[in-house]
């Protein structure tokens, strides 16, 4: 039996993959991670020089934006995290959680860890 070639198809950035005029941006100076969280484990709070983006791959999270009340993300959902703004994140009692972060610059600072009301969601920082 004879093998059948691989179907070709053009590399991405090709433009008969689209209609109109796209073209693509290259992440320099961005850091893409994905990160996985026991159920109940959190990071400390921190603050990112520029914008991070939150995406809830597997699971559900918690996060937290210093003066806000912790919220609950669910499955396929995400938070946009201005650079320079103190915040947690991590995942829910009972449920381990994965998240894809895509941070717009490098450059971090970690700062104290997150109490038991805070992650409960009863106290704000």
């Amino acid at each position: 039996r004879a093998e059948q070639p691989a179907a070709q198809t053009p590399p991405a950035d090709n433009p008969a993959n689209f209609t109109g005029r796209a073209f693509r941006m290259e992440p320099k100076g961005m850091v893409v991670a994905r990160r996985g969280f026991e159920a109940a484990a959190r990071s400390n709070w921190h603050v990112h020089d520029a914008a991070q983006l939150l995406l809830v791959e597997q699971g559900r999270m918690r996060v937290q934006v210093e003066g806000q009340p912790m919220k609950e993300l669910a499955l396929h959902e995400s938070v946009y995290l201005p650079g320079g703004t103190a915040h947690w994140h991590g995942a829910v009692p009972g449920q381990a959680a994965t998240q894809v972060s895509v941070q717009f610059a490098p450059g971090n600072k970690w700062m104290e860890k997150v109490t038991d009301t805070q992650y409960a969601g009863t106290a704000k920082r």
